[in-house]
């Protein structure tokens, strides 16, 4: 870690204001002898939504996991506000102000809802019951079942959970994995919902998503990942009305 990134560690992320918060560089990363990630590049802007789309093993998770610290890269860079930050462990990241949401929601099965939520602002000597506060109006389902066991909730509620605990962190950039994998249709619009107003409030979103209609009406700029590389990238829109997204995600004829 370098003195410079330690510097900023105690305030809870890196600083700056305004221009890109998330760089990825030439970003190479293998699993074994398999290289998942085939150096891409990508940025982030601080207040964006960005979509990361493909199929399965296009190397979306994989790229989130390193952007966290979970994984290392073998080659390239990761930079939040110019900072490099590959290589510091995922625990401490947490402190510069990066939250990860990961697929499959993982809450805490046999704590509460509220203890969860505790367990998110780990990172602070002391909850502060206004962040619980807001995550109960963001999520009024969770403000009704605070007391509850996390494992008796559905998978909706769930999801509402992980976002919560992670929210707790106070993070300056969200990461979300496929947060509408397995909710029906009026679940996932409340969550996407959700994560829009979670934006407006100020915070970064970098977000994984098979359901390319509703990420990209959400997003401010996309990604499309095929086998580790980016085949296609640009505005939201223009991607949203692109032949080759539409034939490949929407089941539609390409032009």
């Amino acid at each position: 870690m370098s003195a410079t990134t330690e510097l900023h560690k105690e305030s809870g992320g890196v600083g700056g204001s305004g221009g890109t918060l998330l760089e990825l560089v030439g970003l190479r990363v293998f699993y074994g002898a398999i290289e998942a990630i085939k150096g891409i590049d990508l940025t982030v802007r601080e207040g964006e939504i960005v979509a990361l789309l493909g199929g399965n093993g296009a190397g979306k998770t994989t790229t989130l996991r390193t952007v966290s610290g979970m994984l290392r890269p073998r080659h390239g860079e990761v930079r939040l506000h110019g900072e490099r930050i590959d290589g510091i462990k995922s625990h401490e990241l947490v402190h510069f102000g990066i939250g990860h949401v990961p697929e499959g929601r993982r809450v805490f099965a046999t704590m509460s809802v509220r203890e969860n939520l505790e367990m998110g602002a780990y990172r602070f000597k002391a909850v502060d019951s206004a962040d619980i506060d807001r995550v109960f109006t963001l999520f009024p389902r969770l403000a009704e079942r605070r007391g509850q066991m996390a494992g008796t909730l559905s998978g909706g509620e769930q999801q509402m959970l992980a976002i919560g605990r992670a929210l707790m962190g106070k993070p300056e950039l969200l990461l979300l994995d496929e947060p509408s994998m397995g909710l029906a249709p009026l679940i996932v619009q409340q969550i996407f919902d959700i994560v829009q107003e979670i934006n407006q409030q100020g915070t970064t979103v970098l977000l994984v998503e098979q359901n390319a209609t509703q990420a990209l009406a959400l997003a401010h700029r996309g990604y499309v990942l095929e086998t580790g590389s980016v085949a296609m990238s640009g505005d939201a829109r223009e991607l949203l009305a692109d032949s080759r997204i539409r034939a490949a995600y929407l089941g539609e004829g390409a032009a």
